[in-house]
């Protein structure tokens, strides 16, 4: 049947390819419609260095409704709040209801906020990543007057990545101290190799960033943090990098998810539970084996969920996603210098932050012509 209804909803990574074919699947005969909360997508691998100012916003965006109205599709600036798998509809904050022949979710994830009590008054979760632009306005009108004391509650790579490029804000002339303090809970970066760690903490230490290991954070208030000790640190910026979770609209949905919440997917990336769901990125659980919540997954998934979400349209055959190997790790420390590494390879320095921003640039670029 023709005039199918295809509905993306969100345009992260791993929909960058779906987009770009919209002219595609519209001119087989096929209705497109996006939906995502915001006119652009923020690419998160350079998040960090918008925060430290190596990047303008507009450098590290994608204009999502500009390429798909460009392309003849139909934006719609909403957020998913609701998905029907039954009635095979979604729900909006705007109230609209859209429904769908095939659905494909790119919804990412979001930083938990129940450790925040109250509004969210000079406190910055890592995600969505546009708040990161904000911060760093905030910290600069606050340095412009007085000394700035830093909070940085997680001790994964995007803790590590925003305290040093939060240091690079202090370097502004005209700037008051900044004091950055990261609570990482038991240590930082524990799930990498000891030279990778060693690393990150011997970076931090000789910019004067303190980090509080054993410190667990457990309340955060607007100008202050308490531990689990019951000792209070107080913060005129706080930013929240603890773990990244799923959006909980698939197990509100009733779909089938995995242990972490994400809706759980076969090796097509297709709903183990209802056919006409498609996902990628953040926002699944990969049934055949657990993937790390790194981007690249949602960039290696691209070209698959493109070709499967044409094919089940017109009732062909699928094709599995492959994981891959090893991936490649780089941290933007935030100083003009980066760690690198991959397999046994590991080394530091402005070599490992000039190949991230030109993997980083080049990504960028190869949509952005798009536009």
């Amino acid at each position: 049947m023709m005039n199918k209804h295809l509905v993306i909803a969100g345009g992260g990574h791993a929909h960058l390819t779906a987009l770009s074919r919209i002219g595609a699947f519209v001119g087989a005969g096929y209705r497109v419609t996006v939906i995502g909360p915001s006119d652009y997508h923020y690419y998160s691998g350079m998040g960090p260095g918008m925060l430290g100012g190596f990047y303008r916003p507009e450098e590290i965006r994608f204009a999502t409704r500009r390429l798909t109205e460009k392309l003849g599709g139909r934006f719609v600036r909403a957020a998913v709040t609701a998905i029907d798998p039954l009635d095979q509809s979604v729900l909006l904050d705007s109230g609209e209801r859209i429904g769908y022949d095939l659905l494909s979710c790119n919804l990412g994830s979001h930083v938990p906020e129940h450790m925040v009590d109250g509004p969210l008054d000079d406190i910055f979760p890592v995600k969505p990543i546009e708040r990161l632009a904000a911060a760093r306005q905030r910290i600069i009108e606050l340095g412009a007057r007085q000394p700035v004391r830093i909070g940085v509650v997680g001790g994964g790579p995007s803790a590590l990545e925003i305290a040093g490029n939060v240091w690079r804000i202090g370097r502004q002339p005209r700037m008051k101290p900044l004091s950055i303090t990261v609570f990482p809970g038991s240590d930082l970066l524990p799930r990498h190799p000891t030279g990778v760690r060693s690393r990150a903490r011997a970076s931090l230490q000789m910019r004067g960033i303190d980090v509080r290991r054993g410190r667990r954070i457990t309340a955060i208030r607007a100008g202050r943090l308490e531990d689990a000790d019951g000792e209070a640190h107080l913060c005129d910026v706080i930013f929240v990098a603890v773990g990244v979770r799923p959006s909980p609209l698939f197990a509100e949905a009733g779909l089938p998810i995995g242990a972490d919440g994400g809706m759980l997917v076969n090796a097509f990336l297709q709903s183990t539970g209802y056919p006409t769901i498609f996902g990628g990125g953040d926002c699944i659980s990969f049934a055949d084996q657990p993937l790390d919540k790194v981007g690249v997954y949602a960039v290696r998934q691209n070209l698959v969920l493109a070709d499967n979400l044409l094919a089940a349209l017109r009732g062909e055959p699928l094709r599995p996603f492959q994981p891959g190997g090893g991936y490649l790790l780089i941290f933007n420390l935030g100083d003009g210098t980066g760690i690198f590494y991959k397999w046994s390879i590991l080394f530091g320095g402005r070599l490992a932050f000039f190949i991230k921003d030109w993997i980083d640039r080049r990504f960028m670029r190869s949509f952005q012509r798009l536009e």
